[in-house]
């Protein structure tokens, strides 16, 4: 019997992520306790109809928001939880959430970067709870743009915690029957019985649309990838669920950004140093141009994210149903994230896929040590003190988040190999139609595309290349290691083969 705890574990440690919470710091949790609200000197908005949209089963929620009609169009609030409140900067929670910098969600069992006394109670913004919270205001005007935006602290309250599918069934952009479930049946109800908040998310619904039409126009890329989301229940059956990618998602994603652009754009005001999230220039645009014109479309021979933009949405257009896959190609093409620290006035790198600059990581502090630090800038900023960390401290920190934000990556789909290859075990032999996700010196992988399950390609790999379409044959599994191994076929090599010489 395969023991997948003990698995996400092992794997936990061999990239250096602590797994259980250190003694000193469920000492230091212990006696955490919510603020005196009555004696705080802030404003106290937790009368307005706060809503949430996260996962069926989220339980750190990091962001709320509201909006209300406007003279210019529409001003968005976002709500981000105060957890410095409860981690004091060099403490020994905060010494444990530096060290593993991120949750880790495992398909198995989460791993959160704080305990969860904090991250699922104290400091989650959790429905019917009042909480202290960092409030970003933005006024989006009639053209899609936030023109004016402001930061400061509040009291809040989640009236209303909701999830991404019943957001998007209510606004007819998932079919009901595509996601039955006792959770999504109940959030339902809840939208339904009130008029109140229908009008909430038509508000909110409108703003995040709005701003993503903007982004778009400017080169923002239209990416369609599905991710694998494992759910064990409790009888031990494994599921290979995609992960929801719909208007509800989309609608938190655009408020973030824009949360994450006035952020950066309060520090930068204040004269503080911003930690940056950017995804740099592609350095396999060749192979992008390529992976195009195999589908018919013609891109420029330097990087240009808006005739990027334009091919994907051309190809959303004509082949929905494989656009996922090839968005998830482009998207290993581009090549990862990483945080820098741009200091005041210094010129910075924006974000090719998100065609924004001034982008910061700000909104999700229970589970992101960037955000957490952010939060003390925008803290000490907005108290008119200096910063709250030397320029050198940040730099180290935001290579340490980046290093750890890769390990959690590959952690995270280790073990979800692992469940995979549970699940896919008595499938050995059979044949599945992929594609190919990554090409290197330390072999080839190919992704399917139902289950979107990952694994690596054995045996010939002549001409493959990211981006192929390929028929492969499952040959075996190592649930142990985290190993899913395919052979490609034949007629898909000959047809690599033929793609390569043409190139």
């Amino acid at each position: 019997m395969v023991n997948l705890e003990q698995i996400a574990r092992q794997v936990m440690k061999s990239y250096d992520f602590l797994t259980d919470v250190p003694p000193q710091v469920l000492a230091e949790t212990q006696t955490s306790k919510e603020p005196a609200f009555e004696k705080l000197n802030v404003r106290d908005l937790s009368a307005w109809l706060w809503s949430s949209i996260d996962n069926d089963d989220s339980k750190d929620l990091d962001q709320i928001e509201y909006a209300q009609k406007d003279p210019k169009g529409l001003r968005v609030f976002v709500g981000i939880a105060n957890v410095d409140y409860f981690v004091p900067q060099g403490s020994p929670t905060d010494a444990m959430a530096q060290h593993n910098t991120t949750s880790l969600y495992t398909g198995i069992r989460t791993f959160p970067m704080l305990p969860e006394r904090l991250s699922t109670n104290l400091s989650s913004l959790a429905e019917g709870q009042k909480r202290l919270a960092i409030v970003i205001e933005m006024v989006i005007n009639s053209e899609n743009r936030v023109e004016t935006s402001s930061v400061y602290p509040a009291i809040v309250q989640n009236h209303a915690q909701l999830t991404y599918n019943a957001v998007s069934v209510w606004l007819g952009d998932t079919p009901a029957h595509t996601v039955e479930s006792e959770v999504t049946t109940r959030m339902l109800a809840k939208i339904t019985s009130s008029p109140q908040l229908q009008e909430q998310l038509r508000l909110q619904d409108s703003a995040a649309q709005g701003l993503r039409l903007k982004r778009h126009e400017a080169g923002a890329l239209s990416f369609a990838s599905t991710e694998l989301r494992p759910e064990i229940s409790p009888d031990g059956k494994i599921e290979l669920k995609p992960s929801p990618l719909n208007r509800a998602t989309q609608l938190i994603e655009d408020f973030m950004i824009a949360a994450n652009q006035a952020t950066a754009a309060f520090l930068e005001s204040k004269g503080f140093p911003t930690i940056r999230r950017i995804v740099r220039t592609p350095k396999r645009w060749d192979r992008i141009v390529a992976l195009a014109a195999d589908h018919g479309g013609r891109l420029p021979a330097t990087p240009d994210s808006k005739a990027l933009e334009n091919f994907l949405v051309e190809q959303d257009r004509k082949d929905p149903d494989h656009f996922p896959d090839l968005s998830l190609a482009i998207i290993k093409l581009l090549g990862r994230g990483e945080y820098l620290v741009k200091a005041p006035g210094q010129e910075a790198p924006g974000h090719f896929g998100l065609a924004v600059e001034n982008y910061s990581h700000s909104t999700a502090p229970n589970r992101r040590y960037p955000d957490l630090l952010t939060q003390r800038l925008l803290l000490a900023a907005g108290q008119r003190k200096t910063s709250p960390y030397p320029f050198e401290e940040l730099q180290k920190l935001a290579q340490h988040c980046t290093q750890k934000e890769d390990d959690a990556n590959k952690a995270e789909r280790s073990v979800q190999k692992s469940i995979a290859a549970v699940a896919l075990s008595p499938r050995i032999g059979e044949s599945f139609d992929a594609f190919i996700t990554g090409v290197s010196e330390k072999g080839v992988w190919a992704r399917l595309l139902h289950p979107p399950v990952e694994g690596k390609v054995q045996g010939k790999t002549d001409g493959l290349d990211v981006g192929d379409q390929v028929t492969v044959r499952l040959i075996g599994t190592n649930p142990e290691k985290g190993f899913i191994d395919f052979q490609v076929t034949e007629s898909s090599l000959r047809g690599a083969e033929r793609r390569s010489n043409l190139s």
